[in-house]
């Protein structure tokens, strides 16, 4: 069967075009497209700009990382395209690690000559190449449970970075501002923030009124946030006292 076929090619090459899959097949493109649709609606690929990709690329066998890309899913989806809509072509983007910014990555599908600068090492593989001139990987020290490097923000050759938009995922948003787990992730993150001009956080409805152990930054610190429902009362009212655009996203 073709579908099987096309699964046991990623498995082995990791990602495939759809013109490779075209030749192969002997079939037409809306053919090809079909299929990645399918499969991908059964969690067995995630399509990106001309192709698709094995989930393992996207996703390493790691039950908690793997529990959180699993989560929420559709929601992720919508709010990666929603900030993926705000960039531009030609921008400096640092972003951090976490799911939904793993998303986004794949939705910068209509953007051309980014440069990214990221810890996360998920990115590069999903990262429409036609979309970027160079990636950039942060250096430090390498988190496997959530593939991320965390050290100094910042790269021996030069003496800072500068960037264009931070987008940024988090563990938690709530009127004192936006926090994640663990101490130097938030650390690294509030670093990102500090050397972009503008800051776009990334959250889903199930982060609503969750205050993580450390915090990143007030929400004066950010543009805009991206989400897939309408905030509380609570945070909505300090958003707007803040001065952030919220995006809602909803399904």
């Amino acid at each position: 069967m073709r579908q099987n076929r096309l699964i046991e090619l990623l498995q082995k090459h990791g990602q495939v075009t759809v013109a490779e899959l075209v030749a192969l097949f002997d079939v037409s493109r809306d053919t090809i497209r079909r299929d990645l649709d399918l499969l991908e609606q059964r969690g067995l690929l995630v399509r990106t700009h001309g192709g698709a990709i094995h989930n393992a690329k996207l996703v390493r066998v790691d039950t908690t990382f793997g529990l959180r890309m699993d989560e929420h899913v559709d929601a992720k989806r919508r709010i990666g395209q929603a900030a993926a809509n705000l960039v531009r072509d030609s921008e400096t983007l640092i972003i951090n690690g976490g799911s939904t910014a793993c998303y986004f990555a794949a939705a910068l599908t209509e953007r051309r000559n980014l440069t990214v600068v990221t810890n996360n090492l998920r990115l590069p593989p999903i990262t429409p190449e036609p979309s970027v001139s160079s990636i950039h990987i942060i250096g430090g020290t390498y988190w496997s449970v959530s593939q991320v490097t965390i050290g100094t923000i910042g790269f021996p050759s030069v003496s800072g970075i500068s960037a264009d938009s931070a987008v940024i995922g988090v563990t938690g948003i709530s009127p004192s501002g936006i926090s994640m787990g663990r101490l130097e992730e938030a650390t690294a993150t509030a670093g990102m923030i500090d050397v972009a001009k503008r800051t776009i956080v990334l959250v889903d409805s199930s982060k609503f009124n969750v205050t993580a152990f450390a915090n990143i930054a007030p929400l004066d610190r950010i543009q805009y946030v991206v989400t897939d429902a309408r905030p509380p009362e609570e945070i909505a009212e300090a958003l707007d006292q803040a001065g952030v655009q919220t995006l809602i996203c909803e399904g």
